[in-house]
Order: structure tokens, then C-alpha cells, then sequence
């Protein structure tokens, strides 16, 4: 099949290109790497009169590490993130998460900024910047704003942006300190999307008890979703004194809003989304007393 037909626009500045949006209105879409939007419109599962091509905003993708900070533009394509030293040293997870995402051509041609606006509750990096409490940056003919990542991921393909809105760039913290993190995901065949997965990251203090930490499952509702009530349980516990599958248990055990389709039943994946937290705790905490 092939899409229907539509108008394209190729902007040069995110100004321009948040302008043209708000000018044309909803029959029109912007389109990055288009690794999620060109199966829908050759499918005709979405369908609009203009699409917005985003590939000249050069200016959007570029990686810029601080000292407590790594922001990255939005263009930036997930090849260009997991190529990054700056990345690899100041947000690890994040560049753990990126060789789960598809094959390589994926990579290539997807964007940071692309896979956070679709918001699909499987995605890897929607799940490490709920994870490292990451702020998404949007544009609109308003100006900017910031969105912490708690907020930005509504439900399934749902963000908090407003139509005009245009995500700019991605902020992570720098996580400081003996550290560990790591993500876990099941998959049918390498490349689907996760049937379940989890991210964690941590931090001990110098008597190896837990300083702080965060543990987000993804695959098991319609958005990634923070364990907080385990987190705050986590909190002052010795790290080798706690049973990763007691954590992989009680981040999974009051999900409400599990998925059954066929990939899996909703019992299947919350046992499957266990075993991932469990695995990924283990890893994060070896990581973490190792340093």
C-alpha cells in the first residue's frame, strides 16, 4: 500500500516549523525520522493532508554535556546517541537502552526527539526518561516550556503537548556517586517491541544501603510506569540484602492496567515484566558496589 496523498513542507528552523504547524492546522503532522509515522500512513492508519519534515532543524541535533547535565536535541537519531562518549559516561542507561531500539537501520534514521512525542508505552526511551526523572523541552509559537518526564507520557500515544507544540530537546541528570543502572526487555524476536521490560537506576551511600533509586516497568500499561511506592520502600535497605525478586514481585503485583493481546496474556506479562525488574536490580546493583 501506498499513503495518501499530501502536501510536504520542509522548514529550516524549529521557529518556522512550529508556525507552520499552528498555520495549517490539525490535517498536519510533523515527521522526523519517521520510523513510526511512515508505517501508519502506509497502512492508512493515520492519514493527513501535510506532513512537516523536520530533517533540516540541524540545530536540533546536537548533544551538549555539562557538569549535571546532558541535554540533546531532538533530531538527534539514536545512532548519533549511542555512538556518544558523553552520553556512555554521564547517562549510561540511556546508551544501554538505545542497541534494544529495532534493527540498525532503525537506529539511523529514528530520533530522540520522534520516539518521546509517539509515546508508545513499549519504547525504550520513554521508559529511561521517566526512569532518570529527564525534562522534554517543546516549542510553540508561544515559546518554550519544559515538561519534567513524570508528566509529559499521558497514556498510549498521549503527551502532554499541545497540538502546536514541537519537541525541542531532552535533558537528563547526571546521576553522581556510586552508581548502577540497567534495562531489561523480553521480546519475541530481536527488534519487536518489548513484551515487557525494566529500567533501574541507583545510588548507595558509603555504608552500601540504598540513597536513592528508581524502577519503571515498561510494556504493562498504556504509558512506562515508576514503581515509587518500592522505591520508597527501597530507601536505607542494605543493596546485597535485598532480594531482587521480592523487587521484580512488588513493582509488578499492583499494576492494574496490564495489556492482553497476542503476544502475551495480561498474567504472562506481569510474570514476564517480574522477572525483567529482577534482572535488571541485580545488574544495577553489581554495577553500583562494584564502583
Amino acid at each position: 500500500m501506498k499513503p495518501a496523498a499530501f502536501d510536504y513542507h520542509a522548514p529550516e528552523t524549529a521557529d518556522e516549523a512550529v508556525h507552520l504547524l499552528a498555520e495549517l492546522g490539525d490535517e498536519a503532522k510533523f515527521i522526523a525520522g519517521g520510523q513510526s509515522l511512515m508505517p501508519l500512513l502506509v497502512l492508512r492508519l493515520a492519514v493527513f493532508d501535510h506532513l512537516v519534515d523536520l530533517r533540516r532543524l540541524t540545530d536540533l541535533a546536537d548533544i551538549t554535556a555539562g557538569t549535571d547535565t546532558v541535554r540533546i536535541g531532538a533530531t538527534t537519531t539514536h545512532a548519533m546517541v549511542g555512538l556518544s562518549e558523553a552520553i556512555a559516561r554521564s547517562v549510561p542507561l540511556l546508551a544501554r537502552a538505545t542497541p534494544l531500539i529495532g534493527h540498525f537501520q532503525i537506529r539511523n534514521r529514528g530520533t530522540i526527539g520522534g520516539s518521546l512525542a509517539h509515546a508508545d508505552a513499549a519504547a525504550e526511551y520513554p521508559a529511561v526518561a521517566l526512569t532518570l526523572d529527564a525534562d522534554i523541552e517543546t516549542r510553540s509559537p508561544r515559546g518554550l516550556r519544559t515538561i519534567p518526564a513524570a508528566d509529559f507520557f499521558q497514556g498510549m500515544w498521549t503527551t502532554a503537548m499541545e497540538p502546536d507544540e514541537l519537541v525541542t530537546a531532552v535533558t537528563f541528570p547526571v546521576w553522581r556517586g556510586r552508581c548502577g543502572s540497567a534495562i531489561e526487555e523480553f521480546t519475541r524476536r530481536s527488534g519487536d517491541f518489548a513484551v515487557a521490560g525494566a529500567a533501574v537506576a541507583l545510588r548507595v551511600d558509603a555504608d552500601e544501603r540504598i540513597e536513592r533509586c528508581a524502577v519503571t516497568v515498561f510494556g504493562m500499561g498504556p504509558t512506562p510506569i515508576r514503581a515509587r511506592t518500592v522505591e520508597r520502600e527501597l530507601l536505607g535497605r542494605g543493596a546485597s540484602t535485598i532480594s531482587a525478586e521480592e523487587v521484580g514481585r512488588d513493582a509488578t503485583a499492583h499494576l492494574d492496567a496490564v495489556p492482553s493481546d497476542g503476544h502475551g496474556t495480561a498474567g504472562y506479562r506481569r510474570r514476564v515484566g517480574s522477572a525483567m525488574v529482577a534482572r535488571a536490580w541485580n545488574r544495577a546493583v553489581k554495577e553500583a558496589l562494584d564502583d
